[in-house]
């Protein structure tokens, strides 16, 4: 049975952002002294609420024009397997369907083991001229 959940396109707190971080072993990979600026700066987000407690997210970074990245897709654990994750991405898919012009690259990070779930959206490794890669910035404080 699906959950009554609330589906809003606003971007979380960074009290909520920092609580989903947390319940999905991200806390180590995320500077959170920036993180409210890098919410505030995406271009489109979406949250679920069940009684008002964040349980879900998901958003669209990047240039506006012609790089769209989706980033934190998360759903709370407990609420995994009732298509909370799905509606996240139904929601971001159709933003950037509206809203990037043509041609624009859309990527992703996978998830180690959720790579099916990604494919249902067309997010494959499906260019041989194009490998990605990434790095991170560390500064010592």
């Amino acid at each position: 049975m699906k959950s009554q959940y609330e589906i809003s396109h606003k971007a979380p707190t960074l009290e909520e952002y920092k609580y989903l971080c947390s319940l999905v072993g991200l806390n180590d990979y995320i500077n959170f002294n920036v993180a409210e600026l890098s919410l505030k700066n995406s271009i489109f987000t979406v949250i679920v609420k069940d009684n008002n407690k964040i349980i879900g997210m998901g958003r669209v970074v990047g240039d506006g024009a012609i790089y769209f990245y989706i980033q934190d897709v998360i759903v709370h654990p407990n609420y995994r397997g009732i298509g909370m994750g799905k509606d996240i991405m139904n929601s971001l898919v159709e933003y950037l369907k509206e809203n990037a012009p043509s041609k624009a690259f859309v990527g992703l990070f996978i998830s180690n083991g959720k790579e099916n779930f990604y494919k249902k959206y067309h997010f494959e490794n499906y260019t041989p001229n194009i490998n990605g890669t990434f790095t991170v910035i560390n500064k010592c404080d």
